[in-house]
């Protein structure tokens, strides 16, 4: 028997490479941020869940289960799933407690894995809505600096960012007395309503981000025209603006009584192309995972992966690889996407490659006999 060409055996490892990697289905990262667009995508991260908190205000659940935030296969999904669409970073809903601080850091060990960005959206009104003391503020972002700020997930713009929400109950005087010194550290920004509100304390501060949910613009007339005003007000002030872009909106099941449409996704696209024609230095997707406000573009029994798909559609990407998952699984695991599973389909590749290049080389050598 004649010896196989060489060309011929070349062309067959690479199809069989291909074909082995095709078989085992193992999700691409996407990858680093695009040059081409310079405007950060960013979507609000909520890390307060319990496998309890499901059980109530919920019409909709994650793909990925009924999880909890302390889930470490759950938070890096999340976060491959983002990079997929073009999301460069999560702005993490946090103040200190125990809880959250220790979810914080798995998230940041993860978006340090991950090479993803992060920043913070400071949850400055407490359960009634009321102000939290200025000193507990203070003392929470002086943790934040300590612990947080230097992580490499934080360097997203000059200096790690932090939204402080509910900036419109607190007076002039305790925004300053906050905001003093910090702003050496960080980029505090407010997060005010209007262009008054916003004027009244733009100089003690980095700028504003806007978290308006429950725009309806179908309904709103002005609101193309508040954004832009508001914009041009925090830009004349050398400040950051992060405007809104939201999905939809139904929290009727904890006291609201709005409903905004999602109309099957256009909702989504109306508003990014809003938010973007006012010149951002960062767009606020909200949310990743808020599903009591019904905002979320996680993954979900109901939508699936089509608000992923719309942002790739938009990032000029790839459609995410989304399985089908079966959320009976315990706490919401799934063996397809774990560390350790990858480690087996991984090494079951390199075993058949192996194989297949052992076979071609003898081949290539072999004569008739």
């Amino acid at each position: 028997m004649r010896s196989v060409p060489r060309v011929f055996l070349h062309r067959l490892l690479a199809v069989v490479i291909g074909a082995v990697l095709m078989a085992a289905a193992i999700p691409v990262r996407a990858s680093e941020p695009r040059a081409s667009d310079p405007v950060p995508t960013l979507a609000y991260y909520y890390i307060w869940y319990d496998t309890g908190s499901w059980n109530r205000a919920k019409t909709d659940y994650p793909l990925l289960g009924r999880y909890s935030s302390d889930d470490r296969y759950v938070m890096r999904q999340h976060i491959e799933w983002a990079k997929a669409a073009g999301i460069d970073g999560f702005i993490v809903s946090w103040k200190s407690t125990d809880v959250l601080n220790r979810r914080l850091q798995q998230l940041t060990d993860l978006a340090e894995e991950e090479n993803f960005k992060l920043a913070i959206i400071y949850q400055g009104l407490d359960f009634n809505r009321n102000p939290l003391p200025a000193d507990r503020v203070a003392t929470d972002l002086d943790y934040f600096i300590k612990n947080f700020a230097s992580r490499r997930p934080f360097q997203l713009f000059q200096k790690p960012m932090v939204i402080w929400s509910g900036t419109w109950e607190f007076s002039a005087q305790d925004i300053q007395r906050v905001t003093q010194g910090r702003r050496n550290s960080l980029l505090i920004l407010g997060s005010q309503k209007n262009v008054s509100g916003y004027e009244n304390i733009a100089s003690l501060v980095d700028g504003d981000a806007y978290y308006w949910s429950s725009v309806n613009p179908d309904t709103y007339s002005g609101y193309q025209d508040k954004l832009a005003a508001m914009a041009q007000a925090v830009h004349a002030h050398q400040g950051l603006w992060i405007p809104p872009a939201a999905p939809g909106f139904d929290a009727r099941l904890i006291g609201g009584t709005s409903v905004v449409d999602r109309k099957n996704g256009e909702t989504l696209r109306t508003q990014i192309n809003t938010a973007m024609s006012s010149s951002p230095d960062a767009l606020g997707i909200i949310s990743w995972n808020e599903f009591s406000e019904n905002s979320y573009i996680e993954p979900s029994k109901k939508y699936g992966a089509q608000y992923l798909d719309i942002l790739s559609q938009l990032n000029h990407l790839p459609t995410p690889n989304i399985p089908d998952f079966d959320s009976s699984l315990p706490s919401g695991r799934f063996p397809e996407i774990l560390p350790h599973s990858r480690g087996i389909a991984l090494g079951t590749i390199v075993a058949m490659i192996i194989v297949a290049f052992v076979f071609i080389s003898r081949r290539s050598h072999g004569v008739s006999r």
